[in-house]
C-alpha cells in the first residue's frame, strides 16, 4: 500500500512538472515533439520489454482485436500528447490544468454513457457544478476552452479503452507507441526532407532533450501503473489532483499567465465540484467497507 502511494504520487509529481520540460524544447514545433515522443518512447519501451524478457508474451497476445484496440488508444494518446505540448508552448498551461481538473468528471460521464454505470446524487451535483464552471469560463471569455476539453475528453477516452483492454501497462504502451511508430518516422523524415526538421539542427542540447522524451514520457506511465495495482481507487482519486495543482501553480507564478477574478470564479466552481466529488466517493467507499466488514463478521463461515 505504501509503495503504491509512493509510485502513484511520484508519477503525478512528474506529470505536474512536465511543462518545465516542454518549455525547454519550445523551439521545436509541437507536431515534431509529438513524433519524437512516440519514436523515443517506443525505443525505450521495447528495450525494457527485451530486458525483462516479455517479448514472447507480447507477441503471443497480439490479435486483430488487440491491434485495433491499441491503435485506437494510440491515436487518442497522440491527440492528448499533441494538445498538451501545444498548450504548454503556446502559454496555455492554466487551461491545460483546467482540463485535468475536470477529467475525473468526464471519466464518470463516460462510464455512464459506455459502461452503463449509475451515478449517485452527489456525483451528479459535482458533475453539474463542474459543467457550470466550464460554461461560466466560456461565457466570460467568449470562447470555448477547447484545450481543456480536448485534454479531458481524450484522457478520459484513453482511460476507458485501457480499462477494457487486456494487456498490462508495459506491453500495452509498447504496442500503442509501436503502432504509431511508422507514421511518426514518416512525418519526421518528411520534415527533414523539407528542410524544417529540428533534430540535429537546433543544438546538441535540444537533440538530447528530444531523445530523452521517451524516458520522460514512459517512466511516469509505468510508475502510475505499478501504483494503481497496489492502492484503491479512492486514493488514486485524491492523488490525481497533484498534477493539475502543480500545473496551475506553474502557470500562475512561474510562467505568469493571465489570471484574473473571473477566471478564479470559474476555477473555484470546479474546485468545489472536485471537493464534493472526492468527499462523497471517500464517504461511500468507507460505508461500503463497513457494511462488508459487518457481513463478514456475522457470516457463519
Amino acid at each position: 500500500m505504501n509503495k503504491g502511494i509512493l509510485y502513484a504520487a511520484f508519477a503525478y509529481l512528474l506529470w505536474g512538472f512536465f511543462p518545465l520540460f516542454f518549455k525547454l524544447i519550445g523551439v521545436v514545433p509541437p507536431l515534431q515533439i509529438l513524433a519524437h515522443r512516440f519514436l523515443w518512447s517506443f525505443i525505450f519501451l521495447i528495450i525494457l520489454v527485451l530486458v525483462l524478457k516479455q517479448y514472447s508474451k507480447l507477441k503471443a497476445s497480439i490479435t486483430k482485436r488487440i491491434l485495433i484496440s491499441y491503435f485506437l488508444a494510440g491515436v487518442i494518446l497522440a491527440i492528448n500528447w499533441g494538445t498538451y505540448v501545444y498548450a504548454v508552448n503556446s502559454d496555455h498551461v492554466l487551461e491545460s490544468s483546467l482540463g485535468y481538473f475536470i477529467n475525473p468528471m468526464v471519466s464518470v460521464l463516460l462510464g455512464v454513457i459506455f459502461l452503463k454505470e449509475q451515478l449517485r446524487k452527489a456525483q451528479w451535483i459535482s458533475v453539474g457544478l463542474a459543467g457550470a464552471g466550464v460554461l461560466f469560463l466560456t461565457i466570460m471569455f467568449g470562447a470555448i476552452p477547447w484545450i481543456a476539453l480536448v485534454l479531458a475528453l481524450s484522457f478520459g477516452m484513453y482511460g476507458l479503452i485501457k480499462k477494457l483492454s487486456p494487456l498490462d501497462s508495459l506491453p500495452g504502451l509498447t504496442l500503442e507507441t509501436g503502432l504509431l511508430l511508422l507514421p511518426a518516422i514518416l512525418f519526421l523524415g518528411l520534415q527533414e526532407a523539407n528542410g524544417v526538421g529540428s533534430f540535429g539542427h537546433t543544438g546538441w542540447n535540444i537533440g538530447l532533450l528530444l531523445a530523452s522524451s521517451g524516458v520522460v514520457t514512459a517512466i511516469p506511465l509505468l510508475l502510475f501503473s505499478a501504483g494503481t495495482k497496489r492502492i484503491n481507487l479512492t486514493t488514486i482519486g485524491i492523488l490525481q489532483y497533484i498534477t493539475p495543482t502543480i500545473q496551475f501553480l506553474l502557470g500562475t507564478f512561474v510562467f505568469k499567465e493571465p489570471f484574473n477574478v473571473l477566471k478564479l470564479v470559474g476555477f473555484v466552481m470546479i474546485w468545489i465540484a472536485l471537493i464534493i466529488f472526492t468527499a462523497e466517493t471517500i464517504h461511500f467507499q468507507r460505508n461500503s467497507q463497513g457494511r462488508l466488514a459487518q457481513l463478514e463478521f456475522i457470516s457463519p463461515e
